[in-house]
């Protein structure tokens, strides 16, 4: 646990209040609003989307890798009316058997994971066959010049807020064995220009 890391987890909301009130909350109400049944969510943070899980979610599983994270996302659990599990651990290693779940969530993690294939093989792996994953992500921009300035400040985003602003995502996600039933581009607001490029959408296991 470094302290880069307890400094950005006591950072993250603070950073991001801005964004969520300029689009990026209404983006996760919704496209939680299609989650249902028993729902795995990966790389919880500080619990950001947890105001916008409706009454279908049957059971709720986060996990959060990160330590300073995921005693954040404890406290936060303790206002919870609906029981929710926490499990501390990677993408990469999902402590779940084959097909367990319903809906899989991932918003604005699938940037910062170590192996973004393997992160996508054990979402594809933990969902049931129909099931659907859900998500948000900033991604390597359409627009030439915009991508190269990705490149330029990959370096310095993965220092300051522990992500890739640059990974092509939506072709992983494609690359994963998922078929995109749903998807829409758009920008995160309030945020500086070689981050905002995002895709929101559902796909299923192929």
């Amino acid at each position: 646990m470094s302290i880069g890391d307890r400094i950005f987890a006591a950072m993250y909301d603070r950073m991001m209040k801005s964004s969520e009130e300029a689009g990026l909350g209404a983006r996760r109400e919704a496209l939680l609003a299609h989650a249902s049944g028993r729902v795995l969510e990966i790389g919880a943070g500080t619990g950001c989307n947890l105001a916008y899980y409706g009454d279908g979610v049957q059971s709720l599983v986060l996990t959060e890798p990160g330590e300073p994270m995921a005693r954040r996302l404890e406290h936060r659990l303790e206002a919870e009316q609906r029981p929710v599990e926490l499990v501390r651990a990677p993408a990469e290693r999902l402590p779940f058997a084959d097909g367990e779940f319903d809906v899989a969530v991932s918003t604005l993690v699938l940037c910062g994971v170590d192996d973004q294939e393997r992160s996508l093989a054990e979402l594809r792996r933990v969902l049931k066959p129909g099931g659907t994953l859900l998500f948000i992500e900033h991604v390597r921009s359409e627009d030439p010049g915009l991508a190269r300035k990705q490149d330029r400040f990959n370096g310095l985003n993965r220092l300051v807020a522990r992500c890739n602003c640059n990974r092509s995502t939506l072709d992983a996600i494609r690359g994963a064995g998922f078929t995109v039933t749903e998807l829409e581009r758009d920008e995160i607001q309030k945020a500086p220009s070689f981050v905002r490029p995002l895709v929101v959408g559902a796909a299923t296991p192929a």
